[in-house]
């Protein structure tokens, strides 16, 4: 079963490659999705994928990469289109 989600991660989650880690991530486990920085210093991200992979990357962006510190993950359901490859957007 597919399913899409919308992410917003807030804590130090830029200028620690966070986005990149999260593109690297969603690939391996072959999500389609964005992911950008916003203005108010969280990560927005939108995936979607197999309900495990999706489940998976979720669990990952909790931790997010060595130099993040995470603290909290908001994700709601997403119903609008979302790309099957995963690519950057500019900062919102």
């Amino acid at each position: 079963m597919r399913r899409a989600v919308r992410v917003i991660i807030s804590g130090r989650v830029q200028g620690v490659g966070y986005r990149d880690w999260t593109r690297r991530e969603a690939t391996t486990r072959n999500l389609g999705g964005w992911v950008r920085n916003k203005s108010d210093g969280t990560v927005e991200a939108v995936i979607a994928g197999e309900d495990s992979a999706v489940e998976s990357m979720l669990l990952a962006l909790r931790v997010g990469p060595p130099a993040a510190r995470v603290k909290q993950v908001m994700t709601e359901e997403w119903t609008e289109l979302v790309p099957l490859s995963f690519e950057f957007r500019e900062t919102a």
